[in-house]
């Protein structure tokens, strides 16, 4: 049981440490136009994103896929940024069919992209042969899922103070944060390693 819990924990850091903000970001800005009511939507976003992060740990683990570490690192703030110039654009706007079959397919790339960003790291810490690494594996992904749901719900409300207490609207709310997240990640993408090649 201890086991089960250090690779818990690992996946809880993963997401929750403070130097590692882009996971927090993709999250505000993937979680900006959606309110409690909005829970099975919510939920099903947070688990295609753990669902491509595990996919890309598992295929590196087992040696299927391995990709450069400095596009990696170049393409995790270019979907979070796309992510947040989506609901920049489509704030206020019905079509939530069309919105969430991107936000889904953005939302499972981001996990992939992340997942493999990781992957080199995740694969010093797992001991034993290929057989040995299935459960822990598992085991990290319930963390990382339980740590998503927790700046989920962080950002849910927020979102609800600032929409009822301050009166924005939920078009504002979306504006405001939507800006905010692509303020952040754009100075990422410009400072990345990959220009240096």
């Amino acid at each position: 049981m201890s086991e089960f819990w250090i690779y818990f924990n690992t996946g809880l850091r993963h997401v929750l440490d403070i130097n590692a903000y882009d996971h927090a970001l993709f999250l505000i800005a993937l979680m900006v136009p959606y309110a409690f009511k909005d829970w099975k939507r919510v939920f099903v976003l947070v688990t295609l994103f753990t669902a491509g992060h595990t996919l890309a740990l598992l295929l590196s683990v087992y040696k299927i896929v391995s990709v450069r570490t400095d596009l990696v690192e170049f393409l995790i703030p270019i979907t979070i940024l796309s992510t947040a110039l989506f609901h920049l654009f489509t704030a206020g706007k019905n079509g939530k069919k069309e919105s969430m079959n991107f936000v889904s397919f953005v939302t499972i790339f981001f996990g992939i992209i992340h997942g493999l960003g990781f992957s080199n790291y995740f694969k010093t810490i797992l001991p034993g042969s290929a057989s040995d690494k299935l459960f822990p594996l598992l085991e990290f992904a319930l963390g990382i899922e339980a740590a998503q749901m927790i700046v989920v719900l962080i950002v849910l409300i927020l979102s609800y103070i600032i929409q009822t207490v301050f009166r924005f609207s939920k078009r504002d709310w979306t504006l405001v944060m939507s800006a905010f997240v692509a303020g952040v990640v754009i100075p990422m993408i410009i400072e990345s390693e990959i220009w240096g090649r």
